[in-house]
């Protein structure tokens, strides 16, 4: 699943334009191989051979998709599976562009943020009565995950492959030398006005050139060496914040959420003063030196700077597990959020699904394809290779043991799944235009261009996409 995964910003960018240029390609396709999916009917996968294509962004997840992939020609010696992986950053270009061009992948890994455009413009087959011609068993996989990938029509897009939340990833050397051992970061509390205990480690293990760390006197914020809490720079300003302040707003006192109703609602809510204070607490410790600016991390890889010894933390999402705690020169621990002002801790919970494209031409070996990723036969392979956590339980628990066996304690994650503090990425329309809007404000706001109140009129902005 995994990745937002959470560099949502400049990928969604063109997807306003390409709305209406995909009408005047009649949708991007409607040939549906000669073999059902036309308008929801049920693909026969019973013959299923033949070439098909399957794109994914991950690089960590390639090898275990491979596996995936040999096992499944093992298994069905006449369709061949032809894996291509290519970056967040050129990937949905590539499949918007393909859609335009006639030459998308059959199926390809899909976002819950890219998947109700895509629906609208019509380039994703339902997948329900494939589904229920060949008896799959769409209630296999953890709670909830299998419900987001059903479209306002109420057909089904997707397939559940994985999920994810986030957590702390904490540089143990750094924690100890400030004084703290990892108990001590296991109970955090943070507040919008104070920042409680969670804000008071992050100022004692920021440290500045000359040895001055944030909360002692003479500290210079202009010369940092070792900032107490990293930024992910590759989710910035994308108004879903799942690694950067999500955390935060999902433990207000008075309980915020991104719409008014998740998935598929119509008015956002960036305006109310919960989600504010929140932010502005978040911002506020870029002000004091603590967290980097944004234009300091804008085009860099935080997994870098963080194993290089530059952060003592970071929040990030369990995708990235291998690349923030997998350095064996480096110890690296792991800690659940922080408890908020509602009492809980909190985590957004995101899934991703392989979709398959309505102009493939071989829907017969794509439907068979996507059935087998979402099988317990695939979600296992790709759980003993603890790269991300499967939608299926079972698979949960085998890459949960396989973590262990590197010596990597998962547990911070999947807290909030067995608590039930997690709450949805937002799920609406309007996705490209939303990102069109919130990048700059919310970037506007963190680099100190713009007071957090800017936002409401951004939010005003967004929900006029909805009228």
């Amino acid at each position: 699943m995994a990745r937002i995964r959470t560099k949502l910003g400049a990928a969604l960018v063109g997807l306003a334009a390409l709305s209406l240029s995909l009408s005047a390609c009649g949708g991007g396709g409607s040939d549906d191989g000669g073999s059902g999916g036309a308008d929801g009917e049920a693909i026969d996968t019973s013959n299923a051979s033949g070439d098909i294509s399957y794109w994914l962004w991950d690089a960590g997840q390639l090898p275990a998709y491979q596996a995936c992939a040999d096992a499944f020609h093992a298994a069905n010696p006449n369709v061949n599976v032809k894996i291509s992986q290519y970056s967040w950053d050129d990937y949905w270009g590539k499949i918007t562009n393909g859609f335009v061009a006639g030459d998308a992948p059959d199926v390809f890994t899909d976002h819950l943020s890219k998947y109700g455009e895509f629906v609208s413009q019509d380039q994703l087959v339902p997948l329900d009565a494939t589904l229920a011609k060949d008896g799959f068993n769409t209630n296999q996989y953890q709670p909830g995950l299998a419900d987001l990938w059903v479209g306002q029509d109420g057909k089904r897009y997707g397939l559940p492959k994985d999920f994810d939340t986030t957590a702390i990833f904490y540089n143990q050397s750094l924690v100890k030398a400030g004084g703290y051992s990892a108990s001590d970061l296991q109970d955090l509390q943070w507040n919008p006005t104070d920042g409680g205990s969670y804000e008071k480690v992050i100022a004692h293990l920021t440290m500045d050139t000359n040895g001055k760390r944030g909360d002692e006197a003479g500290f210079d914020k202009s010369k940092i060496k070792v900032y107490g809490l990293g930024l992910d720079g590759g989710s910035g300003g994308n108004g879903a914040g799942q690694t950067q302040w999500s955390m935060y707003t999902g433990s207000t006192a008075t309980p915020w959420t991104y719409t008014d109703k998740n998935p598929w609602g119509t008015h956002y809510n960036y305006d109310q003063p919960q989600f504010q204070e929140a932010f502005g607490w978040f911002k506020s410790l870029i002000d004091k030196g603590y967290m980097p600016s944004v234009a300091q991390v804008t085009g860099q890889d935080e997994s870098s700077i963080f194993t290089a010894g530059k952060y003592a933390m970071v929040t990030n999402g369990s995708w990235n597990t291998n690349a923030l705690a997998g350095n064996k020169d480096l110890a690296v621990g792991l800690a659940p959020n922080p408890v908020g002002p509602s009492g809980k801790r909190a985590s957004m919970y995101n899934g991703l699904a392989d979709s398959i494209w309505v102009g493939s031409k071989n829907k017969p070996a794509a439907a068979k394809w996507v059935e087998f990723l979402g099988s317990p036969d695939c979600q296992n392979i790709v759980g003993e290779k603890s790269v991300v956590f499967p939608a299926i339980p079972s698979a949960t628990e085998k890459a949960q043991a396989a973590f262990k066996s590197k010596g990597i304690d998962v547990s911070p994650f999947l807290v909030q799944v067995q608590d039930k503090t997690t709450f949805l990425f937002p799920i609406t329309d309007h996705a490209a235009g939303i990102t069109n809007i919130l990048q700059p404000a919310m970037d506007n706001v963190l680099s100190g261009k713009a007071e957090v109140s800017s936002l409401t009129e951004a939010n005003d902005q967004i929900n006029q996409l909805f009228q």
